[in-house]
């Protein structure tokens, strides 16, 4: 390519003196279309301005394409202004380079200019123009198009209903994509992908399973899409279904995978793709760069395997901020708060800038060990040093740290002094603290507050009915269900997953529907009788119902996470770790039972509940009970 190109930029022999004008033009053709550098674009540029060549049409439409495709925009627009008389195809250019680089307003105006000179658009113009489009001037773009009678094109029609899902309008999506006379498969994925995208996941699955042919694409988008709406079950059992079709994953796939094993805590499930990734990645199509190392080591860290993460991270080439903040984090939720503190000074020292995601994530790890100073040191840095303003995350995590330690009313104060309005996660962290420390008069204030202006969830409501149970005033919690009822508000169930064998195992409090339930039921009872015999005494205190203490006993029993440890303890090799996710905060109760249990049974019991990680080992938890 190079030496071509050289010998074009010399005086040309006799012979070439006389080659056609055509040939010239194909010859020039061809290197557009295959060059690689800026430097050698610009070279060809010149020849064709040295032959009187420069206001071909062809050749200035693949230039045009050439400098936009290479990252120099701004030679495609003077190539554009500097061109007498810009036809149809010019136009598209320009206005597809402006969509491609998310300058919507710019490619909107070249669209304007192009009818105010008479140019009459074509499909792929509207195509272009619809990329970057907002739903605005979408609905005024699919207005054109029906004047020009172009609604119905299969391009228009595909680039209307990809637009109007990214702008959220789903109903008129819908609506062009039935009236579409015809789909190719990028119809159906722009619809499939607006489904999924808006969590309208039984929709997509009605749309995927009817699709004749399904590339890698088409199960990306099913796949993240039941990852991104918390069904990350559905989506490994959707990958294996992929790979058992012989489609072959990309790192979309892997990236939506890998998510998938972290929000379940499938260790073995992630191990595998991990092997598959190192041992085929190339091979497949998967480019083994930082963005899926470091979704590895976040899954790791959610899957309870610091030290598969921290392999993983050291051996990483050309760590980001993201890769950084991956590993502090995952130090941070597990309570290694002297690992995540180091992991911090040493990003700084190799010039790594801080991002606002890596105080959240320092401040994290400080709020888990009760680290109040060095909270309060971290977030000044972040402005002090670094010039960031402390956002509503950052602040929340303050309030947890001063919440966790007990300094409630301090926490408080900061609530009231803030520069950002607080959200309902803020207040909800508050009341949590007020609910751990039994300080119900400022307890019932937030959560008056909170009802009062319509920002109370169902944790909201939850956490105040504990307060009031704690207290023993059965008439309070008896007003806020009322309360709950009469708002439609439910409490999310707790719920605990376990891994065995490749396979996620899901149990509620009380869970009769196992296939195992007898063996598993069995296991509780002597599991209860361990206990006993370690002289374990049921935490009845958390139940939280006004009943018989026989009854509470009974309730605790059969907690969703216990039943998730006896069918570990049934279903595992002895002396192998039992790890378990829990969705919401483990009671005090099970905590106990975990730590006794961990001593017993000579197992490491690996729990992630909504909070942190515990690493019950020999009858203690690495949180040192401060959770």
């Amino acid at each position: 390519m190079k030496s071509i190109t050289v010998t074009l930029l010399t005086n040309p022999p006799p012979s070439a003196t006389s080659t056609s004008t055509s040939a010239q033009v194909d010859n020039l053709a061809l290197l557009i279309d295959n060059v690689k550098s800026i430097n050698h674009l610009l070279q060809i540029h010149a020849a064709l301005l040295r032959r009187g060549l420069n206001h071909h049409p062809i050749l200035n439409f693949k230039l045009q394409r050439s400098y936009t495709s290479l990252g120099h925009l701004h030679h495609s627009v003077t190539l554009f202004h500097n061109t007498p008389a810009p036809n149809v195809f010019l136009w598209t250019t320009i206005i597809n380079a402006h969509a491609n680089s998310g300058l919507c307003d710019c490619a909107l105006s070249y669209y304007a200019q192009m009818l105010a000179h008479h140019v009459q658009p074509n499909a792929f113009t509207l195509s272009s123009l619809l990329k970057g489009c907002t739903l605005q001037p979408t609905r005024a773009v699919h207005s054109h198009a029906v004047k020009l009678g172009l609604s119905f094109d299969l391009y228009v029609s595909t680039s209307l209903v990809d637009a109007y899902a990214r702008g959220g309008d789903v109903v008129s999506a819908q609506k062009l994509f039935d009236a579409m006379p015809e789909r190719s498969l990028v119809s159906f994925t722009a619809m499939l992908t607006c489904y999924a995208k808006h969590g309208m996941l039984r929709e997509a699955r009605l749309l995927f399973e009817g699709m004749g042919v399904k590339d890698v694409v088409c199960w990306n988008v099913m796949i993240d899409g039941y990852a991104q709406h918390g069904c990350p079950n559905e989506a490994l059992v959707l990958f294996r279904e992929m790979l058992g079709k012989k489609i072959r994953p990309n790192e979309i796939t892997v990236l939506a995978v890998l998510s998938s094993c972290g929000q379940l805590g499938a260790l073995e499930c992630g191990r595998w793709v991990h092997s598959y990734v190192d041992n085929n990645g190339v091979g497949v199509g998967v480019k083994v760069n930082v963005h899926v190392y470091t979704a590895l080591v976040d899954m790791y860290c959610k899957c309870g395997s610091l030290e598969d993460a921290r392999k993983v991270f050291d051996a990483m080439e050309g760590k980001d901020v993201v890769a950084w903040n991956s590993m502090i984090m995952g130090y941070g939720i597990h309570g290694f708060s002297d690992e995540a503190l180091q992991l911090f000074h040493d990003m700084r020292c190799v010039g790594v800038r801080p991002s606002e995601i890596t105080f959240v994530a320092v401040l994290t790890a400080c709020a888990h060990a009760g680290l109040v100073g060095k909270g309060w040191e971290v977030f000044h840095l972040m402005k002090d040093k670094y010039g960031m303003e402390p956002k509503i995350e950052h602040y929340g995590c303050i309030i947890n740290l001063l919440g966790r330690a007990g300094r409630v009313r301090e926490a408080y104060d900061v609530v009231m002094s803030m520069e950002v309005e607080p959200d309902p996660v803020l207040w909800g962290t508050l009341l949590w603290a007020c609910r751990i420390h039994k300080d119900v008069s400022l307890g019932e204030e937030i959560a008056e507050f909170l009802v009062n202006n319509d920002l109370a969830s169902s944790g909201t409501y939850v956490l105040l009915s504990n307060m009031y149970a704690a207290a023993r005033n059965w008439v309070g919690v008896a007003k806020v269900r009322s309360l709950m009822k009469g708002s439609g508000v439910e409490k999310e169930p707790g719920c605990s997953s376990i891994e065995v064998n490749n396979r996620v195992h899901e149990f509620l409090a009380g869970d009769l529907r196992h296939r195992r339930r007898k063996d598993i039921y069995a296991m509780l009872e002597e599991m209860n009788g361990w206990l006993k015999a370690c002289g374990y005494t049921p935490k009845i205190d958390v139940v939280l119902h006004d009943i018989g203490e026989q009854q509470k006993e009974q309730s605790l029993e059969v907690h969703s996470e216990k039943l998730a440890l006896a069918f570990g303890l049934i279903s595992s090799s002895p002396g192998t770790a039992i790890k378990i996710v829990k969705n919401l905060r483990v009671c005090l109760d099970c905590h106990a039972v975990m730590k006794i249990m961990s001593k017993i049974s000579g197992r490491k019991i690996i729990m992630r509940d909504r909070n942190r990680f515990h690493h019950f080992e020999n009858g203690s938890c690495s949180c040192a009970d401060y959770w």
